[in-house]
């Protein structure tokens, strides 16, 4: 074997053994942890690290503006600062107040577990304009949300307001929509954490966040930012 061929082969093998050794001390890349959704024995759905020392639960309804106000400013915060990190364990519950609300909750719930995070920002975002189809509805339309089973008055509702335009957007097909505007199940969990907020929670208007058991008594982001941190050191 000549002497450069030799030389060619050496260099190979120490690059084989750097670029290895680079890989072996790369750092793991951390753990997410806004990934981590399930839903609890009521129907809420919560993420974050289980063993988080703060868990945070919120009560929202979507035809609220100051929910969707907290989410348009602390939804990706919240996700980054604090759930991502392990800080926090969020917990998100409906308080629904009219046939509007239980339709938007309803519809968020399509999907998979992971998928509700998403819906959830979408619908909210979308609010201006679905809401603006509510209050501008003719009496002959919101006369017909009340009328009906639950299942009956969503699926006016959704098609009235532009909520299915929303959900469609996001990839459901009509069947899948419709399919989760009748699910009793959803229906009940929605009633059932709507009854909790209202009789044993004691909340009387959305948003309303509680912080380790403890309603926290603000409503705006960064003054639930602050009890937050408050909450993390230990206060």
């Amino acid at each position: 074997m000549s002497a450069i061929r030799v030389a060619i082969l050496s260099i190979a093998a120490l690059t084989g053994s750097v670029l290895a050794l680079g890989a072996a001390a790369a750092p793991a890349k951390p753990t997410l942890w806004s990934a981590n959704m399930s839903i609890t024995p009521i129907g809420a759905h919560l993420v974050g690290n289980p063993n988080a020392k703060v868990r945070m639960v919120e009560y929202f309804s979507y035809t609220c503006s100051h929910c969707a106000e907290f989410s348009k400013l602390g939804d990706l915060p919240l996700k980054a600062q604090y759930i991502d990190k392990g800080l926090v364990l969020f917990e998100y519950r409906n308080l629904v107040r009219d046939p509007v609300d239980m339709t938007a909750a309803l519809l968020a719930r399509c999907g998979t577990v992971g998928a509700f995070s998403g819906n959830h920002r979408a619908i909210f975002a979308a609010q201006p304009v679905w809401l603006d189809k509510v209050i501008k509805a003719s009496d002959a339309q919101k006369t017909s949300w009340y009328q009906g089973t639950t299942s009956q008055r969503a699926r006016k509702i959704a098609a009235d307001t532009g909520l299915f335009a929303v959900m469609q957007k996001r990839g459901y097909t009509a069947a899948a929509l419709n399919a989760c505007l009748d699910s009793e199940v959803a229906q009940a969990e929605i009633t059932g954490m709507t009854n909790i907020a209202l009789n044993a929670d004691r909340v009387r208007g959305t948003p309303a966040f509680f912080i380790n058991g403890r309603e926290a008594g603000v409503t705006a982001w960064p003054a639930v930012k602050t009890k937050l941190d408050a909450a993390l050191k230990g206060s």
